[in-house]
């Protein structure tokens, strides 16, 4: 993907991308900081069909959103090329018996030969998260091994305390 960056003299920068279909979307950086979310009208690319403003803790969210897709799908299609490797996620979940506790406590790659490659939580993504990471009731876990090992990473995950 090619992103166009095009000053606006006065206003800021804008950061634009083409989609298949031809619209643009992209956003705009304000020079007093402020971001705008834009989407380009379908008869009209250089022409805004919308602009949404966003907060800054609202533009890392939706950051966070598609950077946690991109990661699973890229995760996924990887995956495909390894036989017997697959890409799961598991969700931790209240009473868990290891929320509040570090992802090292799990000992999944011991127990299972399992790797947590990245942890989903509050629409941010955390990627190869390290052993003292504490795991939070909520988060969602991408893991990644074999049938049998995911199915018992899902059984440690899920017990109870």
């Amino acid at each position: 993907m090619n992103i166009e960056e095009t000053p606006l003299p006065g206003i800021g920068v804008r950061r634009e991308l083409r989609l298949a279909t031809g619209r643009r979307v992209g956003v705009v950086t304000h020079r007093d900081g402020h971001t705008e979310f834009i989407v380009s009208r379908m008869d009209d690319p250089d022409a805004c069909a919308l602009s949404l403003p966003l907060s800054a803790d609202e533009a890392a969210a939706l950051g966070g959103l598609l950077g946690a897709t991109q990661l699973i799908a890229q995760l996924s299609a990887e995956q495909k090329n390894v036989p017997g490797v697959t890409t799961h996620q598991i969700l931790i979940r209240d009473g868990s018996a290891f929320a509040g506790r570090p992802l090292g406590d799990t000992q999944m790659r011991t127990l299972t030969g399992t790797s947590i490659v990245a942890l989903l939580r509050d629409d941010k993504v955390i990627g190869s998260p390290r052993p003292d990471e504490i795991l939070q009731a909520g988060d969602m876990a991408v893991i990644v091994g074999t049938d049998a090992g995911l199915a018992e990473a899902a059984v440690i995950l899920q017990s109870r305390q």
